[in-house]
């Protein structure tokens, strides 16, 4: 079972990137978006300097949201909940890099320090928060995996 939710959450992940991509084009980041934009203070202190859109708010809610579908259908825990939530995480933090590697307007060769101006902090070849992210998942899918 785990194979398949991971495999999934790479699907997911895959096909959010893509649909990113058509979205934004080479202009990452929301950065040519139509809508509201929060370049300054604490709220993009909290969001790691990055601004604040209201691309990035509605789609982070409706991701949490598609994500949760299964507590229709199912009674809600906390083990529950972590697996839920390490899907999302997970998946995030995938289609983050996907966008990259898979965007014609800049691949794999473009993704490094520099390149990228949203990802300031790097430790070693990826941006710190990825190592963040890959953990928390992880710690998140073995909170829910049942017990072994």
């Amino acid at each position: 079972m785990l194979y398949a939710y991971l495999l999934f959450m790479v699907l997911m992940a895959l096909l959010l990137a893509l649909w990113e991509i058509q979205i934004e084009g080479k202009d990452g980041w929301a950065t040519k978006l139509p809508g509201w934009r929060i370049d300054k203070g604490w709220l993009v202190k909290i969001a790691g300097g990055r601004p604040v859109t209201g691309y990035h708010l509605y789609m982070t809610l409706f991701l949490i949201a598609i994500v949760h579908l299964p507590l229709f259908f199912v009674d809600w825990s906390w083990r529950l909940e972590a697996l839920l939530l390490g899907f999302y995480v997970g998946m995030v933090f995938i289609e983050d890099f996907l966008w990259f590697a898979l965007n014609p307007h800049y691949g794999i060769k473009n993704f490094r320090k520099g390149k990228i101006w949203w990802h300031r902090s790097w430790w070693g070849p990826v941006p710190a928060l990825y190592w963040f992210l890959l953990v928390l998942t992880v710690l998140l899918i073995i909170l829910g995996s049942p017990a072994m």
